[in-house]
């Protein structure tokens, strides 16, 4: 790849190619206080390759592929380059990644303590994690929990946070500009813009935290609180983990104990701020 680029984020470190410069140039931009790594081997490879012999110049196109990858995946444009290599991310970790249990979830921390939120697309859970991080949370991570086998702390992976649609506006309204990555439109899920996470996110992204509450937000509703089984709690964190199956007892182990261990509740929410003062309530009742 002509264009390379090596970042560590949280426990796991990547290098990045690219055809093409302008991908690698934005996640260079946004990823400017992150650690910079170099002479050493990378966990996982991302490559952006043209997606045709001709497409790396006339209608420029990528294919997202690296130590882990999926044939039949559709290719982006390139205007949505940076939105392909945090994919590219997602995706080695999600198919690669066996050092923790992984949670399809957000999560941040307060006091020592995380509050890990997990749910469909459009639930809520990287927006309200955004808030929380903007408020004296620290935030742990948008895309993935991850629990450790052994002690059952969960460590962060503080990417970019993906914001979409609405939730940009809500978001950049309490962020300082320079934080805010540009606006892509028109991708699959609508308006992305990622938001840098603040300072002492990625300074502490070595630190864990034990797991106090977990949350399934759901947005556009009334505001109410449910408690939730735990039966329903695990099945509903298999289908969330990633690599669930493929850790095995070591998986089911880590999994059985945090489900026996951490309270949790499904929170229905109107707004952001409605979802902010539901999570503060119970995080203060739990304390």
């Amino acid at each position: 790849m002509r264009h390379q680029l090596s970042l560590k984020i949280g426990p796991a470190t990547f290098r990045i190619g690219s055809a093409w410069r302008q991908p690698v140039a934005q996640l260079a931009q946004l990823y400017a206080d992150y650690p910079q790594v170099s002479g050493e081997i990378a966990d996982f490879t991302v490559r952006l390759e043209p997606a045709g012999a001709f497409r790396r110049w006339v209608r420029p196109s990528i294919f997202i592929t690296g130590d882990h990858g999926l044939a039949d995946a559709a290719p982006m444009s390139l205007i949505h380059g940076l939105l392909a290599a945090e994919m590219g991310m997602n995706l080695q970790m999600a198919l690669g990644w066996r050092r923790h249990l992984l949670l399809h979830a957000s999560s941040v921390e307060k006091d020592g303590r995380a509050l890990v939120m997990t749910g469909e697309s459009g639930s809520g859970k990287s927006t309200l994690a955004a808030q929380l991080g903007e408020r004296g949370w620290r935030l742990m991570g948008d895309e993935f929990a991850l629990l450790d086998l052994v002690t059952g702390s969960v460590f962060p992976f503080p990417r970019l946070i993906s914001l979409k649609n609405e939730a940009i506006g809500v978001v950049a309204g309490e962020t300082p500009g320079e934080r805010m990555g540009p606006l892509l439109k028109g991708t699959a899920k609508g308006d992305i813009r990622h938001l840098v996470p603040r300072a002492d996110a990625v300074a502490r992204m070595g630190e864990g935290a034990k797991p106090a509450l977990l949350l399934f937000p759901r947005f556009g509703h009334a505001a109410e609180v449910r408690p939730v089984g735990q039966g329903e709690v695990f099945m509903r964190l298999t289908q969330a983990s990633t690599n669930y199956v493929a850790l095995g007892e070591s998986g089911f182990r880590a999994l059985t104990r945090f489900v026996q261990d951490v309270p949790a509740r499904a929170i229905d929410f109107p707004s952001g701020e409605a979802a902010v003062a539901l999570v503060e309530r119970l995080w203060d009742e739990l304390a």
